[in-house]
């Protein structure tokens, strides 16, 4: 199969994975890393989605259970036209591409028409619901066979499952989009001559922070169903080794499983909080408020301070590429002691081969400007350089020039607000890393009222204090750092959820 054209592109078809935005594979993410164009389905996580390149062409073709807003034939008519344009398409499928995802059919056309396509198989539902809920869907003492079948009704409202064979194999059974035909299914097994008391599963968003397990018996399957108010994307398991699903059962039990919280730090820097809290099992959502801008400065000659003080990441991060795009490099900074607002800040300064001389015990500007005067760091006669943002607490300048420093601040970024897409009371935190972040939030709700909003999560005294000023009920971390604030939340999140399971018993 070759392209008989240079001009033509390249089709990926590419499995996300379950759920979880962390099982999708090395390949896919490379792959996906590199996309022009990607046309994808309603069952891809956020999680994968946040990976598209932000220059990339997105296509939402998404299906659910009785509406195909885009049809089978014209989805591999897209993805023919923007291979024969010349791009490198990505078709993004929830799962496993070949398993009940119709793979087969949108590249029976690109393979016709002589376009280049390659697959990347996903991780499948199939097998990463159960063992998300503690299932192994083989085990020696068991079975030794997994059987996978679609519940999913033709259009004529009929079921074709050979209930009588898979009765007799004495197998796991993995029934996937059955939902809807859960009644027939536990019937016909039971008819079939499995046992009525045979242990079955049913799980609901598999692998996903919202993931729900029902466990019972055959007998009892659509009534497990209807009562638990199961929605698609499910799927039902049957057989022995459900019975291990309370030993095995893993993934209920991580600290901040189901919790919703919304994450408001700007747009690329917002990664290692989102992954810390998805590890441990927090539905994250990410709505960066606000966005930092360079500003065009001119750095003022380092060797006439004695310290040069930056206050965020950004700011590090803003000023030293502005440093290396000026043709010169850090060491024009020798001689100079450099002064960091917390652990992150710091870090950054560590990626371009520099070290901090002082980071203070407590994590604010204010901290940093005290601590430095009262340890004789800074005081009369001696000149310091702040880098950062456009507006900016005024506490760090006032300490300096009090004790007589002499300070000269550079704005090098700014910040800009964005809208808040999302209902901010759909979640149980919001999460705050900067008093910017905070400004941002509340210009986002206009006029609506910051009372009964959830409990805001903030990374230090000062986003605290903008977070109380603004009216937000305010929690703080014991430090400033993200894992810091991680902590809290579990321990707030742990003990509003035993108080509730106490409640309700």
């Amino acid at each position: 199969m070759t392209g008989s054209e240079s001009t033509v592109g390249k089709v990926y078809l590419v499995g996300a994975g379950p759920g979880d935005g962390e099982l999708l594979t090395l390949k896919g993410d490379r792959v996906l890393s590199g996309a022009q164009v990607v046309v994808y389905d309603r069952l891809v996580s956020p999680e994968v989605l946040e990976k598209i390149p932000s220059g990339a062409e997105r296509i939402d073709v998404g299906k659910n259970v009785g509406h195909h807003p885009v049809p089978q034939e014209e989805i591999s008519r897209i993805l023919l036209r923007k291979a024969r344009e010349g791009l490198r398409v990505v078709r993004l499928k929830g799962g496993d591409n070949f398993l009940f995802g119709r793979g087969g059919e949108e590249l029976e056309l690109l393979a016709r028409e002589g376009v280049p396509f390659e697959v990347v198989p996903g991780i499948t539902s199939a097998l990463a619901a159960p063992a998300y809920a503690g299932i192994p869907v083989t085990h020696r003492d068991f079975c030794s066979s997994v059987h996978i079948i679609t519940g999913h009704m033709k259009d004529s409202g009929t079921l074709e499952i050979p209930y009588a064979h898979l009765a007799a194999l004495g197998g796991t059974l993995i029934f996937m989009m059955s939902v809807a035909s859960a009644g027939e299914i536990g019937r016909g097994l039971v008819e079939a001559g499995l046992s009525p008391d045979t242990p079955c599963a049913v799980v609901e968003n598999g692998t996903t922070p919202g993931q729900r397990k029902f466990t019972g018996v055959l007998n009892d399957l659509e009534e497990m169903i209807r009562s638990g108010g199961v929605k698609s994307p499910a799927l039902i398991v049957v057989g022995e080794v459900c019975r291990l699903s309370g030993s095995l059962d893993w993934f209920s039990g991580l600290p901040l499983k189901g919790a919703g919280i919304l994450i408001t730090r700007p747009e690329g820097s917002a990664g290692k909080l989102a992954g810390l809290l998805r590890q441990l099992g927090a539905r994250v959502v990410m709505a960066p408020l606000i966005r930092t801008v360079p500003l065009p400065f001119s750095w003022p000659d380092p060797s006439r301070y004695q310290w040069i003080l930056f206050t965020s990441p950004v700011g590090v991060r803003t000023a030293l590429e502005a440093l290396l795009e000026a043709g010169s490099d850090v060491r024009a900074l020798a001689g100079v002691r450099l002064g960091a607002v917390g652990r992150e800040t710091a870090a950054r300064l560590r990626h371009y081969g520099l070290t901090a001389d002082f980071v203070p015990g407590v994590f604010s500007g204010e901290a940093l400007g005290r601590s430095m005067t009262d340890q004789g760091l800074a005081g009369p006669g001696s000149r310091v350089l702040l880098l950062r943002a456009e507006t900016a607490d005024p506490e760090l300048v006032n300490v300096l020039t009090a004790a007589g420093a002499v300070c000269d601040e550079v704005p090098v970024y700014r910040t800009e607000t964005r809208l808040l897409s999302r209902d901010p009371g759909e979640f149980d935190f919001l999460t705050f890393t900067s008093a910017s972040c905070v400004r941002g939030f509340v210009e986002s709700l206009g006029d609506r009222p910051v009372a009964g909003l959830p409990l805001a999560v903030c990374i230090g005294e000062q986003t605290g204090r903008a977070a109380a000023a603004a009216g937000l009920r305010v929690l703080v971390a014991a430090e400033a750092t993200m894992e810091s604030m991680v902590e809290k939340l579990c321990e707030v999140y742990h003990a509003e959820t035993s108080k509730k399971t106490a409640g309700e018993r």
